[in-house]
C-alpha cells in the first residue's frame, strides 16, 4: 500500500469520526454515498476506528464511544485523527517561535506534528518530555549534517519520567527537571479544554508535570484541535485564564469562540484572518 493511498484512508477516516461525533451515529450506506467509495472500504475504515477505540460498529453503521475520564488513547491511536486540522495549526504555531529562544513542547500528536516546522527555526533551545517530539530534531539533525551539528540547528532536552500511553515522560523526575528551567514560550497539547474545567487530562502524573511547564513559561501557547473543545479528563491542571494564546483549527464552531473570547486574550484560527490585537502577546 503505498503512502498517498495510506493518507488518503487516513483522511477519510478522520472525516468519518468528525460525522459520526458530530451526528451521534451514521449508516454505512450514507458514508458510502458522502465519500464515493465502495461499501466495503467503509467498513474497514470503521473496523480500524473502533479498533482505535473511537468508535462502535452497530448493525448497519457507527456510534460515538462514551470515553471515561480516565481514558487515554494511544499515540498511534491519536496521531490518524484530524491531520489536517493539526497541520495547519502547526504551522500557524510554529511562526511564533522566535529564532534564539528557549521553548518548551509538551507531549502529543499535535505537538508532535508542530516539531517538524521548528527544525527550521535556528538556534532554539527546545525542552520536552515527548519522546516522539525528541526523535523529531535527532532524525533532522542527523540528515543534514555527517560531521555534528549544522550551525543553528536546535538544542534539545529530554527529561526523563516514566512513559505515558501517549510517549510523554512524566513524574517526579520529570517535574524536577522541569522546576528548574524557565521558557521564553510553552507549547502544549492537551487531551480536553472547557470553560469549566480549563486544561484536563486523563492521566493524573501527567496533569502534574503539565502544571510545572505552565508554571515555568513566560508565554502558554495550547495547539488544540476543534474536538479537544468540551472534552474533559480526569484531572484538570491549568484555568483557560492561564493560556496566553489558544491556535485552533477552523473546525472549531461560533458559539464556543465566543465562549473563549470570554476567557482568552488570543485565539488563533488557523487558516483564517488573523484576530486583531493578536500580535501584542502579553508578558508574564
Amino acid at each position: 500500500m503505498s503512502d498517498n493511498h495510506n493518507l488518503l484512508a487516513e483522511q477519510r477516516r478522520a472525516l468519518i469520526l468528525d460525522e459520526v461525533r458530530r451526528r451521534g451515529g451514521v449508516r454505512v450506506n450514507e458514508l458510502t454515498r458522502r465519500l464515493n467509495v465502495s461499501d466495503m472500504t467503509v467498513r474497514r475504515d470503521l473496523d480500524a476506528l473502533a479498533r482505535q477505540g473511537v468508535i462502535e460498529k452497530v448493525h448497519g453503521g457507527a456510534v460515538p464511544v462514551a470515553e471515561a475520564s480516565t481514558h487515554e488513547p494511544g499515540f498511534e491511536a491519536k496521531s490518524s485523527l484530524e491531520l489536517n486540522a493539526k497541520e495547519d495549526i502547526a504551522r500557524a504555531a510554529a511562526a511564533m517561535a522566535v529564532p534564539g529562544s528557549a521553548i518548551a513542547l509538551s507531549g502529543g500528536t499535535t505537538t508532535y506534528a508542530l516539531a517538524h516546522h521548528l527544525v527550521d527555526v535556528p538556534d532554539l533551545t527546545v525542552v520536552t518530555n515527548s519522546v516522539r517530539v525528541a526523535d523529531v530534531f535527532h532524525t533532522e539533525q542527523r540528515a543534514t549534517t555527517t560531521a555534528g551539528q549544522r550551525p543553528g540547528a536546535a538544542t534539545v532536552v529530554l527529561t526523563g519520567g516514566v512513559r505515558t500511553p501517549s510517549d510523554s515522560l512524566v513524574g517526579p523526575v520529570a517535574d524536577q527537571a522541569i522546576r528548574s528551567l524557565h521558557f521564553d514560550v510553552l507549547f502544549l497539547g492537551v487531551h480536553g479544554i472547557s470553560v469549566e474545567a480549563g486544561l484536563s487530562t486523563p492521566n493524573l502524573a501527567e496533569a502534574e508535570t503539565n502544571r510545572r511547564f505552565v508554571r515555568s513559561a513566560r508565554r502558554v501557547v495550547v495547539v488544540a484541535d476543534h474536538t479537544k473543545w468540551g472534552t474533559v479528563g480526569l484531572s484538570s491542571f491549568a484555568r483557560l485564564e492561564e493560556v496566553d494564546t489558544l491556535v485552533t483549527d477552523a473546525g472549531l464552531p461560533a458559539e464556543a469562540r465566543e465562549e473563549i473570547a470570554e476567557h482568552l486574550t488570543h485565539l488563533v484560527v488557523a487558516g483564517e484572518t488573523a484576530e486583531a490585537g493578536e500580535a501584542a502577546a502579553p508578558q508574564r
